[in-house]
């Protein structure tokens, strides 16, 4: 009989830099850790993503815990034996550290539900690509992409289940050696950790079969880009549907409209955390089907926040269907960070009754400044350095983060683009696509 005492479990937290980083045990003190946590050290949030660490606040001082989640476990036996949980950061009397990604999301959430009485439903949707996968004249959304990707696509989306990270479609994307993979909405909390989960699982999985992927922004400034779509709907207690109303001439409920306002009206403001790389803002351009200005449209794949389409013809189903996607993020991104960005700009947007610009119906590249601002809408920061601007200068934000989590948020960006100084864009999306 195989002896066990020694099985190791994982438990992570996906940090500021988007990766997960944690500490395993054995797993016979599950118990014990579950309660107690693992030894964490403060200045491990200014690990950058190329493993440099930022300026810190903390220095060689303090301790925490890192604390695993029993509802983020799971157990996977293809393969490598694989025993992971998601964790909170807290402090060693329990209490939640304000730069943990997930307690801030946790935060989040529960002053969207304080406000308003509904919880959010909520999906992420990657694509990622294949290092090193030369381009396949024919293949663009193609069956033979498919086929090529079908054994591992089938053991990939299995772990996902496994892991609970229910799967919802699987496609060959646009560009070389480029898959999209969609999860079925979760409420809460659980979207953002299955999307750290599925990041996890896409590189443990292909990695079985030889494969090496890649979630950064983008592998090739001459080429496409990596997005990631942030999909939402609302419920109330009752599981009733709050994001639709017949009445609206786009379908949009009152608070559906608020929070989109919300998120338009703050956007460039938190695009340093949904797109934190220097090469994020080469994807977020004109014409490349991502974003680039603050603006709705109603099933417009080149609008900030897209209003989607539903295939229901009942009312009920269309209640339940109707969503609406934000498109200007990318992987780099927490996913934690990412909702708790959007949800708290949704709220306060709840809160202010914040009217969205009319979805637009013209290609806004070719507008001047003041035509934009006429009609609501303004470009989007165009480099990470203008976007960490508008991110520290913000009110909203701090008020919001935090002073002091705006304040490491930029030195942690600093402190990553100090590891880019002297290279061209293409060295820039290599680094990337290495870590991602």
């Amino acid at each position: 009989m195989t002896d066990t005492r020694n099985r190791l479990v994982f438990v992570g937290t996906s940090d500021v830099a988007g990766l997960i980083r944690g500490k395993s045990f054995p797993e016979s003190e599950w118990d014990k850790r579950s309660r107690r946590g693992v030894g964490w050290t403060p200045t491990n949030v200014q690990i950058t993503c190329f493993d440099s660490i930022s300026e810190s606040p903390f220095g060689s001082f303090g301790d925490l815990v890192l604390v695993p989640d029993e509802d983020t476990r799971f157990v996977l036996e293809e393969g490598r034996r694989l025993d992971f949980a998601l964790g909170d950061i807290q402090s060693l009397e329990g209490e939640p550290w304000p730069f943990c990604t997930r307690s801030l999301a946790r935060r989040a959430l529960q002053e969207f539900h304080a406000l308003t009485g509904a919880t959010v439903l909520s999906a992420f949707e990657h694509e990622f690509q294949l290092r090193g996968q030369a381009p396949r004249p024919g293949d663009a959304y193609g069956f033979k992409g498919f086929r090529d990707g079908q054994d591992w696509a089938e053991a990939y989306l299995d772990a996902l289940e496994g892991a609970g990270c229910m799967p919802d479609t699987f496609m060959k994307e646009y560009g070389p050696g480029q898959y999209e993979v969609t999860n079925k909405p979760a409420r809460g909390l659980r979207s953002a950790d299955n999307a750290a989960i599925l990041r996890l699982l896409t590189h443990d999985v292909l990695g079985r079969f030889g494969l090496t992927p890649s979630f950064a922004p983008i592998l090739d400034p001459e080429s496409v880009g990596n997005g990631l779509h942030i999909h939402f709907s609302f419920l109330d207690d009752t599981e009733a549907p709050l994001t639709h109303d017949a009445a609206d001439p786009h379908g949009m409920s009152g608070l559906t409209r608020h929070f989109i306002g919300g998120i338009l009206k703050y956007l460039d403001q938190i695009l340093a955390i949904l797109a934190p790389s220097e090469v994020s803002y080469l994807r977020l351009t004109p014409h490349r089907w991502s974003a680039a200005f603050n603006n709705l449209g109603f099933r417009d794949r080149e609008a900030s926040v897209r209003i989607c389409p539903v295939t229901s013809k009942d009312p009920e189903g269309i209640a339940r269907q109707f969503n609406f996607e934000l498109r200007a993020a990318d992987a780099a991104a927490s996913p934690h960070l990412a909702l708790a960005a959007l949800v708290f700009a949704g709220t306060q947007g709840v809160r202010d009754k914040v009217e969205p610009p009319a979805p637009a119906q013209e290609d806004l590249s070719l507008l001047a400044p003041d035509e934009l601002a006429a009609k609501g809408f303004r470009r989007l920061p165009t480099s990470l350095p203008e976007a960490l601007e508008a991110f520290g200068g913000s009110d909203a934000v701090r008020d919001w983060f935090g002073e002091e989590f705006v304040a490491l948020y930029l030195a942690h960006k600093t402190g990553e683009m100090a590891q880019l100084e002297g290279l061209d864009n293409a060295a820039k999306c290599a680094r990337y696509g290495d870590v991602y």
